[in-house]
């Protein structure tokens, strides 16, 4: 293996899937602007959008979007208008 590829500077940092406000500690190497204090100890904080907890390949929950009820509300506020 290639000497000096990966970073040496691994610590815990806490990452919280904001959809579902779950938590968990890893270790890695970015940074983060905010920290959190768990069990006593101060961690850095990263922010998620979907983590597995909220995912719904790994939930079974699939979430039905409706784009045609959007398309219709888009074009009854817009659609008439005319320059």
């Amino acid at each position: 293996m290639k000497q000096g590829l990966h970073p040496e500077t691994y610590r815990p940092v806490v990452f919280r899937d904001m959809s579902n406000d779950d938590t968990f500690i890893t270790r890695s190497t970015i940074n983060a602007k905010e920290t959190i204090e768990l069990d006593g100890v101060t961690y850095p904080l990263i922010k998620i959008e979907i983590s597995n907890t909220s995912h719904p390949f790994y939930t079974g929950k699939q979430k039905l979007v409706d784009t045609a009820g959007r398309v219709d509300k888009f074009m009854s506020r817009y659609g008439s208008r005319k320059k």
